[in-house]
C-alpha cells in the first residue's frame, strides 16, 4: 500500500499515532492543540488510505465517553535494515514501529561494491520469504555518507565516493536510504528506543571505535562532522596508554575493545578475548580488574563531559563493548559524580548492550523516518 505524502498537521497526527498509538482522539487533540472538528477532518483521509485504523471501543480517559482509539493498521508496511561490517551484512525486517520480525546475515567474501550489493540482495530475499516486500530499506555503515546515497568514505571497507544507494535500489526494487551507522542507531533510540520521550539526549557507543550521536530540540545533529567520531581522541586520562595516533589516555586508547584487550593481554602475558577480559575482571583477576575499572572510569568521565557540555537530559551508553559499564558500574558512576557539578541534576544514564541486530534495526529506523518524513 502506497504512502500518500503528508505535511503539516496531518503528518503530526500520523506521527503521534506511529510513535505512541493506539491513542484516543482526545489525547491526540490535546497534544497537537486541535479542535475535535479539525482532528476529524485530518484523520478522515488517513483512515480512508488505510494508514490508520480505529480500534475496538473503550472509554476515553479524558472525557469518559465511549471512543475508538486510533492506531496504525498492522502489516501495512515493512522495512528492511542492513548493517555492513568489513566481513558481513546483518539484516532485519521490521514493522513500521521498528519491531524486528526476521533477522539474518550474509558473509562478505570481499568488500568490492558489486560483491556487497549482491550479498545485500540475497540477504533481503532471504529475509522477505515469509513477509511482504519491504516498502523501503536502510543500509548503515561506519563512514561518511552524502545525500543518503553516496559513501564518501568508509575506511574499513576501503571505499571512497561509492554510490551505494542507486544500484541497491535497483537490486532491491524499493527506496534505499544509506546512512552512518551511529546516526541510524541514534534515530532508532529517538523514535523507538530509550529516548523516545526525550528531546535532548546523547548516545555514546564503545566497540571497535567510539561513537557519538546527539539530539537537540528533537532533531538528530547531522553533517560531515557527525560521522567522523569526534570524541575518539577526547582526553580522559593524562597517565593513560597511547592510541595509534600518539594521543595519551584518549577515548580510543582507553575504551575500544582492541585497547582493553591489548592492555589486559600485555599484563597477563597471553592473548585474551574481550569477553575473557570482562569475565576475569568479574572474577577478581587483578590485571583485568584494573584495566576494566580504569576503562569504566574513563567512560564515566566521557559521559560527564558530554553531559556538561551539551546539557543533555539523558545519556545512553551502548555499543558492542558496553558490558564494560555493567561489570564496573561503580567506577563508572563514581567518575561521573566526580566530574559533575554537585548542584547540577544527576545525569540520567541508560546502559544497554547493542549487537548487530540492533545496528541493523537502526538502519531500518532510518528508512522508516525517511519514508514518513520525506515521502
Amino acid at each position: 500500500m502506497a504512502w500518500t505524502p503528508l505535511a503539516g498537521a496531518a503528518r503530526s497526527v500520523a506521527l503521534e499515532v506511529l510513535l505512541d498509538g493506539p491513542l484516543p482522539r482526545s489525547e491526540i487533540a490535546r497534544r497537537l492543540q486541535l479542535s475535535p472538528g479539525s482532528l476529524t477532518r485530518l484523520t478522515k483521509p488517513l483512515l480512508e488510505s488505510g494508514l490508520l485504523v480505529e480500534m475496538s471501543g473503550e472509554h476515553d480517559p479524558v472525557t469518559g465517553r465511549p471512543t475508538r482509539p486510533l492506531d496504525l493498521r498492522q502489516g501495512t508496511h515493512h522495512f528492511l535494515g542492513v548493517k555492513l561490517t568489513a566481513d558481513a551484512a546483518y539484516g532485519v525486517v521490521t514493522s513500521m514501529r521498528a519491531e524486528v520480525l526476521a533477522e539474518d546475515r550474509r558473509p562478505l567474501p570481499d568488500t568490492e561494491p558489486a560483491t556487497v550489493i549482491v550479498a545485500v540482495a540475497e540477504l533481503a530475499a532471504a529475509l522477505q520469504q515469509d513477509v511482504p516486500a519491504a516498502t523501503a530499506a536502510g543500509v548503515s555503515l561506519g563512514g561518511q555518507v552524502r545525500d543518503h546515497t553516496v559513501v564518501s568514505s568508509a575506511r574499513y571497507l576501503g571505499w571512497n565516493d561509492v554510490d551505494l544507494g542507486t544500484p541497491l535500489a535497483e537490486a532491491l526494487g524499493c527506496r534505499v536510504v544509506v546512512d552512518n551507522d551511529l546516526l541510524s542507531l541514534t534515530r532508532a533510540e529517538q523514535w523507538f528506543g530509550a529516548a523516545r520521550t526525550c528531546d535532548h539526549f546523547a548516545l555514546l557507543t564503545i566497540g571497535e571505535g567510539i561513537g557519538y550521536g546527539l539530539v537537540t530540540h528533537g532533531r538528530v545533529q547531522t553533517g560531515p562532522d557527525a560521522e567522523v567520531g569526534l570524541l575518539g581522541h577526547h582526553p580522559l586520562n593524562p597517565l593513560g596508554p597511547l592510541c595509534p595516533e600518539g594521543h595519551q589516555g584518549c577515548a580510543e586508547a582507553m575504551l575500544t575493545i582492541a585497547a582493553i584487550r591489548h592492555r589486559t593481554s600485555l599484563g597477563l602475558g597471553r592473548d585474551v578475548s574481550y569477553d575473557a577480559c570482562l569475565e576475569l575482571a568479574e572474577q577478581g583477576n587483578p590485571v583485568a580488574r584494573r584495566v576494566v575499572t580504569e576503562a569504566a572510569a574513563a567512560l564515566g568521565r566521557l559521559a560527564a563531559a558530554v553531559g556538561n557540555i551539551t546539557m543533555a537530559e539523558k545519556i545512553i551508553l551502548s555499543g558492542d563493548g558496553i558490558r564494560l559499564a555493567q561489570v564496573a558500574r561503580t567506577a563508572l558512576d563514581d567518575a561521573i559524580r566526580q566530574d559533575r557539578n554537585p548542584y547540577a541534576r544527576p545525569l540520567d544514564i541508560t546502559v544497554q548492550r547493542t549487537g548487530f541486530t540492533e545496528w541493523a534495526r537502526g538502519a531500518a529506523a532510518t528508512a522508516i523516518q525517511s519514508f514518513v518524513l520525506d515521502a
